[in-house]
């Protein structure tokens, strides 16, 4: 464990406007650290407590302070990340994604309905053709009848799976109970990430497949002991992290010994700009696993006001008193 002084030695906070209004919000900061391994991110959303932070302060400090497991790949397959944009949006969009053969489609917007989550993934199949493949990502938005009625509507888009579809545990067993038939796999994130245990829904039957992202779990070795106890396909995915976050990310997956579906570390395209030299912008459908150097002309130019520096510096402090006590 790093000392506290050694943490905010280099700390830059940056904050990243994003091409379009993406789950709530516009602008996205994250917090930057350098250390011994190299730059690593701490960037919980700030509506987060500190209890759950601090587990995202673990995961920092495990990417910058501590050696990567070994490197299985050297690049990963991703998909598009498509936020609940109108229907007329989606190929302006998506074209920024070129060779990504898999788009994850936001639904379950609120203030929006069931036609509009629809449209979407309609006009997305149009774009994709086919052989594409379409996952559908609720954040919890349904309950199991609205969950039900939606995988209904959307049945004809041949979907890859249902990700999070409702908030609980046991509300992901009963609609994957009901969708059995279906063969519709049931894809777990937040009952994951921000569950006490993540391995309750694996245990209780909840999902197909688990959602995996490394820094709000507490880092790539604490991700890789739950995968393997969870015994379930994984797909890593991101926190919509600047390419520091991504790097971690991909780190991840490279290490995890079967990837059977591309990752969701494609979102540095949903940013209008990067604090890499050189963005983790998905290329022929992949990105690359390496540890990015950061832009000092981007870090000037994205730095975030001094007041929402000193918040940063509060917010690590407290996480990571609660780290070490």
């Amino acid at each position: 464990m790093p000392s506290l002084s050694e943490l905010l030695a280099d700390a830059r906070v940056v904050a990243l406007p994003l091409v379009t209004r993406f789950r709530g919000i516009e602008l996205r900061e994250a917090m930057l650290l350098r250390g011994p391994q190299g730059w690593t991110e701490f960037s919980p959303f700030t509506e987060y407590d500190d209890a759950e932070a601090s587990n995202w302060l673990r995961g920092a400090i495990d990417f910058g302070w501590v050696p990567t497991p070994p490197a299985i790949r050297d690049r990963i397959p991703v998909n598009a990340t498509l936020p609940a944009v109108p229907a007329d949006a989606v190929e302006g969009i998506l074209a920024r994604y070129a060779g990504t053969r898999t788009v994850k489609v936001k639904v379950a917007e609120p203030g929006q309905q069931l036609s509009d989550d629809v449209a979407r993934v309609r006009a997305t199949r149009a774009f994709l053709g086919p052989e594409g493949r379409i996952r559908v990502d609720a954040n919890g938005g349904w309950n199991v009848d609205e969950a039900e009625h939606a995988a209904h509507a959307l049945a004809g888009f041949d979907l890859e799976y249902l990700e999070q579809p409702c908030a609980s545990v046991a509300e992901l067993v009963e609609l994957r109970g009901r969708l059995h038939d279906w063969q519709l796999p049931i894809a777990a994130d937040e009952s994951v990430r921000q569950a006490e245990d993540p391995l309750a829904v694996a245990r209780a039957g909840a999902a197909d497949l688990l959602v995996i992202k490394a820094q709000p779990l507490g880092g790539i070795h604490r991700a890789l002991e739950i995968i393997a106890e969870a015994g379930l396909p994984v797909v890593v995915s991101s926190a919509l992290e600047t390419s520091v976050g991504i790097s971690m990310g991909a780190s991840l997956a490279a290490a995890i010994p079967e990837l059977d579906f591309d990752c969701g570390l494609a979102t540095v395209g949903l940013f209008e700009a990067d604090v890499a030299i050189a963005p983790l912008i998905a290329a022929d459908g992949s990105i690359p696993v390496t540890r990015v150097e950061l832009d000092d002309e981007a870090l000037t130019r994205f730095a975030a006001a001094d007041v929402r520096e000193l918040w940063w510096r509060a917010r690590l402090e407290r996480c990571y008193n609660s780290l070490v006590e």
